[in-house]
């Protein structure tokens, strides 16, 4: 492989572990298995995913063969990576009809025709007990405490299940299970990923090499995009929410998604850097980014018909004829935000108001908030998709 290609497979990644073995596989020049997987604990994939399915289709670009693992045995389990208490459980009636949609979704991005989708039940399932029991064999109580997030829950005296150190070992079975020769995850699933390799080597099998991409951070600007934390923009949303929920992320956190879901190079990037340090408006290219990503998981027509809406709606003053406005003075402009939405009848309680807030449901002028800035003139502001106030200035 050439020097450019494995630039680009490394491109925008986090770690390739251990160091080298990446490199020693891409020049064996035989197509590689490559794996991911996803538990199926939400009906919708979302633009978090995004980042490493992307990297999943540079490999296929590449001539190389994608193993995508839908979780449905492990996702019953509930993978404890970043927790800080058990995750709950789902029934396998809820896995099942998650899995359906993650099937159908990924093939918004992935080729077909060079995927392969296998479920983890399919040999998971199998295991007798005593298959399980000589597989939680091979890794010590020590070894589970190394992990980040079990270490911690055990030095604050929180419980962790004896199931939940089942997790990795099950995840790292995969791997032997379908000969995997490179897993990549998230860098909140490094330890899993090395798991698979002790797996791996613990049945004679050559251990895969590892790649890591990052945590592409949600609404919020926070917190990683999650189903859990109710940040996140689903494959599935329809365009026009699609690009509502880009347009209100921050000029920031604009750039995080830029570079790691646009598909567009870092010199690309860059350029429209410059032309914002040249003075263009960052939400010229918000606009931008919004209507690309739009037109990726839809189609260019119905972007430009949600780019059409959001305009009429936030900058041509075309909200609801019907949409109720109050007037604030500059007091109650100043009350904390939860207490003003109450106040205006957005929300029944101002408990509600600042649960809203934490979840990045909050917006102003379709830019989400968790403060209200000082404010003059007419603006609108909006709880979820259709609790709608223009507030005025008094």
């Amino acid at each position: 492989m050439s020097s450019s290609s494995l630039e680009q497979l490394l491109l925008g990644t986090e770690s390739n572990l251990p160091e080298g073995e990446l490199e020693k596989l891409l020049a064996e020049a035989r197509p590689l298995k490559v794996k991911a997987g996803f538990d199926p604990t939400a009906q919708d994939l979302h633009f978090g995913h995004t980042v490493l399915i992307e990297k999943l289709r540079q490999f296929q670009a590449h001539g190389h063969e994608v193993i995508f693992i839908v979780g449905d045995y492990t996702a019953m389990i509930g993978d404890p990576s970043g927790r800080n208490a058990t995750r709950p459980p789902l029934t396998e009636e809820q896995v099942q009809a998650h899995a359906k949609t993650y099937t159908e979704q990924v093939f918004k991005i992935l080729d077909p025709e060079k995927t392969t989708v296998c479920f983890n039940n399919d040999w998971l399932g199998k295991l007798t007990s005593m298959d399980l029991v000589k597989l939680a064999s091979s890794q010590t109580v020590a070894r589970m405490l190394e992990r980040d997030d079990f270490a911690k829950r055990y030095k604050d005296n929180q419980p962790i299940s004896i199931h939940e150190f089942l997790y990795p070992l099950l995840q790292g079975y995969d791997s032997y299970a379908i000969e995997a020769d490179i897993e990549l995850g998230g860098t909140d699933q490094t330890f899993n990923l090395l798991m698979g390799r002790e797996i791996q080597k613990a049945h004679g099998m050559k251990p895969q090499a590892i790649l890591t991409v990052p945590l592409l951070e949600g609404l919020d600007g926070v917190k990683k995009m999650s189903k859990s934390y109710g940040n996140y923009i689903a494959l599935n949303d329809s365009p026009i929410d699609m690009y509502g929920k880009v347009m209100s992320i921050s000029d920031a956190l604009m750039w995080r998604y830029y570079d790691l879901i646009s598909g567009k190079s870092i010199h690309e990037t860059q350029g429209l850097k410059d032309t914002v340090n040249a003075g263009v408006n960052p939400r010229d290219l918000k606009r931008q980014l919004a209507h690309l990503l739009v037109t990726r998981f839809h189609d260019a027509s119905l972007a430009d018909q949600a780019q059409e809406a959001f305009i009429q709606q936030f900058t041509k003053g075309g909200v609801p004829d019907d949409i109720a406005s109050v007037r604030l003075s500059q007091e109650q402009l100043a009350m904390p935000l939860g207490v003003l939405l109450r106040d205006v009848g957005l929300v029944a309680s101002s408990s509600e108001g600042n649960r809203m807030i934490k979840q990045g449901a909050v917006r102003l002028d379709a830019q989400v908030i968790d403060v209200l800035p000082g404010l003059t003139g007419e603006h609108v502001l909006q709880v979820g998709k259709r609790r709608l106030i223009k507030i005025i200035e008094a």
